[in-house]
């Protein structure tokens, strides 16, 4: 019994800015720092390969001291709307009701909500009763990905099903207004906010691609490298300098075993669907592949125009792909990285 991927819809918060008009406000927020370093964070911003990103919050109220309990009031007000609206798109894309799904996952890493955004989609659309729940909400930028193998996993289980996997992220509200190291600026100058929500079918008449194979890679002694740590003011980003050289280092592993399993080759690739974690990862996977033949345009342009809404994000390099109707036959691999440290694997075929 085949599982298909049968909708992706992303939703954007209201505001947002280009880089070059965030950059006064990191000027005013480093007025105090020394000169050499108030440059190096400039040419930082200015190197991101983020031109613009949306946000649930405007610059001002970012670069305001709040508290904690201030900044996720707003988050938890703000993703539910975002994750409402996205679903509904999806489910008008797939011409589905709200309550035609069986299965709901929400994945979200940015904020701290109970109950999580899923009992809200619930009431506010009037889904099922017995609709089954799952909340993710500490896998970061893996766990688009994640979302789409559980689901993939209960739908092969249970014929005639469909599920829902809505990915919303506000890494604007753990901006910390007082940390001034390089993690905390790189950061604010990769991130952005959004949410997508992906329809996944086993009927058999439902059209889409299909997903072959998933798997996941745990990296050893790796769960240092990326993620958060609750801090007095929020959420505090870790995010080791070491991460690019460290998927560099496990790439052959990662890829070729995971295709030679369902006896492929890079080659049989059509599409690489990677998530754009921020302008190092996406050079060090672009040049991976690019040996490989391969390109990843797809996954820059979202980086450029969105930048890194951490689990969201491979969802939008999806609907790029989705909305082109690649042809019968053709393969694609979707592939994110995420705190542990691990990767995720998805194996899809037109």
């Amino acid at each position: 019994m085949a599982v298909k991927i049968t909708s992706v819809a992303k939703q954007l918060p209201k505001y947002y800015r280009e880089t070059k008009d965030i950059i006064p406000f990191v000027k005013l927020w480093m007025q105090d720092q020394d000169t050499r370093f108030q440059r190096k964070v400039i040419k930082l911003f200015e190197g991101a390969a983020v031109d613009k990103r949306y946000s649930i919050m405007d610059p001002e109220e970012v670069f305001t001291a709040t508290s904690f309990e201030e900044k996720n009031a707003i988050y938890a007000r703000e993703v539910v709307q975002l994750a409402e609206k996205s679903l509904k798109k999806s489910l008008e894309k797939a011409s589905l009701k709200p309550t035609d799904i069986d299965y709901i996952i929400t994945v979200s890493c940015t904020g701290i909500m109970i109950p999580s955004v899923d009992a809200y989609l619930i009431n506010s659309l009037g889904m099922k009763q017995d609709i089954v729940r799952l909340p993710v909400t500490e896998m970061g930028c893996a766990a688009g990905v994640s979302g789409i193998i559980y689901a993939k996993n209960f739908l092969k289980a249970n014929p005639n099903k469909r599920a829902a996997v809505i990915a919303v992220e506000a890494p604007t509200a753990t901006f910390q207004l007082d940390d001034f190291s390089m993690t905390n600026i790189v950061s604010a100058a990769i991130f952005g906010d959004g949410a997508s929500a992906v329809i996944l079918s086993s009927y058999e008449e439902d059209k889409g691609p299909t997903i072959v194979d998933e798997a996941m890679y745990h990296f050893y002694d790796a769960t240092n490298m990326m993620g958060f740590k609750l801090v007095n003011s929020g959420l505090q980003m870790i995010l080791d300098k070491e991460v690019p050289q460290k998927i560099s280092d496990h790439f052959p592993t990662i890829i070729h075993p995971f295709l030679e399993k369902n006896n492929l080759t890079i080659d049989n690739i059509d599409h690489l669907i990677f998530h754009p974690g921020g302008k190092k990862i996406v050079q060090t996977v672009e040049a991976l592949f690019g040996v490989l033949g391969k390109n990843i345009d797809d996954t820059k342009e979202v980086l450029r125009a969105y930048g890194n809404m951490s689990s969201a994000t491979v969802l939008y390099v999806l609907e790029r792909f989705m909305d082109r109707n690649p042809a019968k036959g053709e393969r694609g691999i979707m592939l994110s990285f995420g705190p542990g440290f691990s990767a995720q694997r998805i194996l899809l075929e037109w």
